[in-house]
């Protein structure tokens, strides 16, 4: 059966009652349908938050095969619900630009899906669109205070690097000249489009904390410079109370629940190679707050959204993980040793051996956290016993604990293994969580740190136009700020054809943008693009709706 198949098996609870459940009073929610709700923001209580315990789920390099990530961390929180421990799994919301495009959707799968699947994947509870009008709003009164004479700030277009967005895959947005059509239509400039999960809107929403938070930090995006030289943010532009009036309910988190009945929050949703990649702040704390366990997740390898939400949102939110599962196939480890994708069915121990670099290389980024890692494997029908002994063989050799999970077949069921070592991680204190890098080393040296140590690249290299961003860095007095390195998922390296455990590699830094608003700088390498686009054979050709309202082909 498909996913969607699977899913419509379910018989779902009311919201209210999954309200209920997760510890909130029924009453307080803000339904958005039968089946899901927004939780109010006066539902989070830092003291009782600080008692539950965070779990974090990553994996090793993404390949076309797939990971699971996601349906790993909803079977394991059914897992831990079923061994009596109260758990939230709390997750991103995901982008219609993957989901009409290659990757398909984000729920999960199998017997580990949040629900109602076809709801979250399309346009949920309007958040990103809430994200992309605010957005906009801001780029619009840039070109209005540009055209004005009378409103003006004296904003030299030329400095300008806030581009709009949309929340779809479309690359022929990426370079783009607006203001075409004479003096009435505004002043011509050239611009461009980014996708609506690397809006610094999604991810100042992702970290703020409140609404005051999010005011402020809207206020602080900069936004270029005038002819004088000047900085010009957008309060400067009286830009932040509009754009936060648009966020007023997209800031709060989603409620929805899995498919065995339990709560799951979904909220915000950054790419990890592009933006931070990991859900909000606040819907991170509204989960520790009603649950012993809660389960999240960041997205794509470890070298990319864990290490950034333990940089940047961690040390932001003061949180402290407990433990760290890496889910892994043997699959995708077997073409990290060089099997060809069409073979990754058919046994291949040799193949699996020489793809085991890229496993040691994620589990050894996360002991530099001081986390402790478990390894769970993600079982397919065509896993051979003895493929699974040298997983086991390698995780024994360095005393990690492994489990192997089939969380898409059996749901919490199949979880059972990895939850008991996640508890017992969890009460052995082993965890002492520490950030990579200090905010207030150079940028270089932050951004060296990552390259080398979670990469393995030898050294970084840096563009014209990356030195030239370090000096106006530098200029602003933004050195403090932390990294958020935009790099390709499909390799260590910034080279997506390099794979297993690459050595001897240079990192090559082409721009840094600065988003100030969110608190962080991106230093983009290679070829990696903020605006992705369609392949030559969507998943948006395999989409369809019925007379009924029942839509197919989503996954």
């Amino acid at each position: 059966m498909t996913d969607q198949q699977i899913a419509h098996q379910v018989v779902l609870k009311p919201i209210a009652t999954i309200a209920e459940k997760f510890g909130i009073d029924p009453e307080t929610i803000d339904m958005y349908g039968k089946y899901k709700a927004k939780i109010p923001l006066n539902a989070i209580d830092r003291v009782k938050a600080k008692n539950s315990n965070l779990i974090l789920v990553s994996a090793i390099s993404p390949t076309p095969a797939g990971e699971g990530k996601t349906t790993m961390s909803i079977g394991l929180s059914e897992g831990l619900n079923r061994l009596g421990k109260k758990t939230t799994v709390v997750l991103r919301e995901p982008s219609l630009g993957p989901i009409f495009g290659i990757k398909g959707g984000a729920t999960g799968g199998g017997y580990s899906q949040v629900l109602p699947m076809e709801d979250i994947n399309l346009h949920f509870t309007g958040d990103f669109s809430a994200i992309e009008k605010a957005h906009n709003l801001l780029a619009a009164i840039i070109d209005n205070n540009i055209q004005s004479k009378t409103n003006s700030v004296r904003l030299d277009p030329r400095t300008i690097g806030w581009k709009r967005v949309m929340d779809m895959n479309d690359r022929s947005l990426r370079h783009i000249i607006v203001g075409l059509g004479g003096t009435t239509s505004g002043v011509p400039r050239e611009t461009g489009f980014d996708i609506t999960a690397a809006s610094e809107i999604m991810a100042i929403l992702c970290l703020a904390e409140s609404l005051t938070d999010l005011k402020q930090r809207l206020g602080n995006i900069f936004v270029g410079y005038t002819f004088d030289k000047e900085p010009i943010y957008a309060k400067d532009l009286k830009a932040e109370g509009a754009m936060a009036a648009l966020l007023k309910d997209a800031i709060k988190p989603n409620l929805v629940q899995t498919i065995e009945g339990n709560p799951a929050i979904i909220h915000g949703g950054p790419f990890a190679n592009i933006a931070q990649g990991t859900n909000s702040v606040i819907a991170t704390l509204m989960g520790m707050t009603h649950s012993d366990y809660t389960v999240t997740e960041a997205g794509f390898g470890f070298d990319l959204g864990a290490e950034k939400f333990f940089d940047i949102k961690c040390q932001s939110a003061d949180l402290k993980p407990k433990a760290v599962v890496l889910t892994t196939t043997i699959r995708a480890l077997k073409y990290h040793g060089g099997a060809d994708l069409k073979s990754l069915t058919e046994p291949d121990v040799e193949a699996l051996k020489k793809g085991l670099p890229n496993l040691e290389k994620h589990l050894e980024n996360i002991t530099k956290f001081h986390v402790v890692p478990v390894i769970a494997i993600n079982k397919f029908i065509s896993d051979t016993d003895e493929e699974i002994k040298v997983i086991k063989e390698l995780a024994k050799s360095k005393g990690i604990r492994v489990a192997v999970a089939e969380v898409w077949a059996k749901g919490g069921e199949g979880a059972l293994e990895l939850a008991q070592h996640i508890i017992h991680v969890v009460e052995s204190g082993a965890s002492d969580f520490k950030p990579l890098y200090d905010w207030n080393s150079s940028v270089q040296d932050k951004i060296a740190t990552i390259a080398t140590e979670i990469y393995g690249a030898e050294y970084v290299d840096y563009t014209a136009k990356a030195k030239a961003n370090l000096r106006k860095i530098s200029d602003l007095g933004l050195d403090n700020l932390p990294v958020c390195i935009a790099k390709t998922q499909k390799s260590l390296s910034d080279n997506p054809k390099l794979l297993g455990r690459p050595k001897d590699f240079i990192i090559t830094v082409r721009e840094i943008e600065i988003a100030v608003g969110a608190g962080f700088l991106i230093p983009i390498t290679g070829d990696i693009m903020r605006m992705p686009g369609l392949p030559a054979h969507p998943a948006s050709e395999g989409i369809d709706i019925n007379d009924d309202g029942e839509i197919t082909g989503l996954f």
